[in-house]
């Protein structure tokens, strides 16, 4: 899609406005109706003072990362460093990379800071969480209000099908459930870059704006039509802050701005919005889905808190134990060698164990160890649970193990084995190949430049016959007979007679 709108552009570059042109406001209200700048001297000073007094604190303590990412089956480090702040054991999914919040200090929770100053840090990001939350909520109110009283006519770059729940209708109870469930921030992740430090940056390619921090993107893992609110913490001091050079040719590449434009539009004109130190920014109801926007670097260092509604329905820790309770259900008591036996043997129970096996090892653990010891530097709080998931995750080794041995036993019916390899072996390929991609991740170029804290550790690994693993490290050998095994069955090929020693070539500690 991409290469095709740059074709279609060849060497043009699309129109852009930014405050400077005559008919910039017009644009923005008519087609960035849900696009709000609240100017910094419209949020309490105080509350300014507190939140960038935050942001230089967790800097000053080193709680700020840059992510390796996965695009398109490559590693790329981000040129923004961030930390995920928000609600215990939430977490928030972005370019095949799990954060893991930094719990912010709600009601009722216990945690343990490395330093007070960090807690008094997430403190303050509650506090503006809040703000914003009450923010956010009036300004969904004013608009829904807005849509009232123009009628139902619908903006012109929104097809007359597209769903418009809970905005344009009148504004009652269930509507205020609505608009505050769209406000329920529960994660903020913070960012910071130093232009200077970067020795490059992404030309913006569409409009010409310059040099990119943050590409063109819709924000991902969030609840449907929910909102954003942006707190942006540009390090100019008041004398550098200046109106745009009215000589000066689109945007001032000296500030901060963010860019939107309507999604694969080449009609509209984009908006380039300059941003000072304590503007904040809100993209209301479906304006993440229908447009994208980017991040335009300045001259000066820059931090920004971006609240989200994550979409946590699979990205909590409550969660996530609860599947692993789900997957060990099927599981019968240890007996004295230390092997386990299953309740069912029900392909669909089977694949479900398996499934939850992979969810846990490749969706939790792996992501937690690859981004090494960055959490530590904060809290212990995830310390506790990380182990917890382990030691279940290990309890799933022995299951698999226990699959693999009906698998082998004399006398099981064909067609139960059969239906049995088909319930686990993609499963198990699956592991098998992504446990070879996350190990070769973390042995990557790109992962040995990077510091101590977050050096990204292959666990769980262990070597070949470790005698506390049920099963190797490595499924290639068990893949491969287990595949053998599948092949010879629906080939017919597999005797009564021969079932038992076929079977014994299976890898088994």
């Amino acid at each position: 899609m991409k290469l095709r709108l740059l074709e279609e552009l060849e060497d043009a570059w699309l129109p852009y406005l930014t405050p400077k042109d005559d008919e910039f406001y017009q644009q923005w209200h008519l087609k960035y109706p849900k696009l709000i700048l609240r100017e910094a001297d419209s949020v309490p000073e105080e509350l300014h003072k507190e939140v960038q007094e935050a942001f230089l604190t967790l800097h000053k303590h080193g709680c700020l990362f840059r992510d390796l990412v996965r695009i398109q089956g490559k590693d790329v480090l981000t040129p923004v460093s961030r930390i995920l702040i928000g609600n215990p054991g939430c977490t928030y999914k972005y370019l095949n990379t799990r954060l893991f919040t930094v719990p912010w200090p709600v009601k009722g929770s216990t945690i343990k800071y490395t330093d007070d100053e960090i807690g008094a840090a997430c403190q303050t990001f509650l506090k503006l969480n809040d703000y914003l939350q009450t923010e956010t909520i009036q300004a969904l109110e004013e608009l829904t209000s807005k849509e009232k009283s123009s009628g139902d006519a619908l903006p012109v770059y929104i097809a007359p099908d597209f769903p418009r729940i809970g905005m344009g209708s009148s504004f009652d109870g269930q509507d205020e459930v609505d608009v505050k469930s769209r406000a329920a921030y529960n994660v903020t992740l913070l960012n910071f870059m130093d232009p200077q430090k970067m020795s490059y940056l992404k030309e913006e390619p569409y409009f010409g704006m310059g040099k990119m921090a943050v590409s063109w993107h819709h924000d991902e893992n969030l609840v449907e039509r929910s909102a954003v609110a942006v707190y942006n913490y540009s390090c100019e001091g008041p004398e550098e802050e200046s109106e745009d050079d009215p000589d000066l040719e689109g945007r001032d590449p000296d500030t901060w701005h963010v860019g939107f434009k309507i999604s694969w539009d080449i009609e509209t004109p984009g908006l380039a919005i300059p941003l000072h130190q304590g503007d904040c920014y809100f993209m209301l109801d479906d304006l993440n889905a229908t447009h994208q926007h980017c991040v335009l670097a300045g001259s000066q260092p820059r931090f920004s808190s971006t609240h989200r509604v994550a979409e946590c329905s699979t990205g909590t820790l409550d969660y996530i134990l609860q599947r692993c309770q789900l997957a060990l259900q099927n599981l019968r008591d240890e007996v004295d060698n230390g092997d386990v036996s299953l309740k069912s043997l029900e392909p669909a129970i089977l694949k479900q164990g398996e499934e939850i096996h992979n969810e846990v090892e490749f969706e939790w653990l792996r992501q937690y160890w690859f981004q090494g010891n960055r959490y530590k530097k904060c809290t212990d709080w995830w310390c506790q649970p990380m182990t917890q998931l382990e030691g279940l995750w290990k309890k799933m080794e022995g299951v698999t193990n226990a699959v693999l041995r009906e698998v082998r036993k004399e006398g099981l019916p064909v067609e139960q084995r059969s239906e049995i390899l088909t319930a686990v072996l993609a499963l198990l390929t699956t592991r098998q190949n992504l446990r070879r991609e996350w190990h070769a991740r973390c042995q990557s170029r790109i992962a040995r430049t990077l510091t101590v804290d977050q050096k990204p550790e292959c666990q769980p690994y262990w070597e070949k016959d470790d005698p506390s693993m049920p099963l190797p490290f490595d499924l290639t050998d068990i893949v491969s007979e287990l595949r053998a095994v599948s092949s010879s069955l629906e080939a017919g090929e597999l005797r009564p007679a021969e079932r038992h020693s076929e079977d014994q070539t299976f890898p088994c500690h």
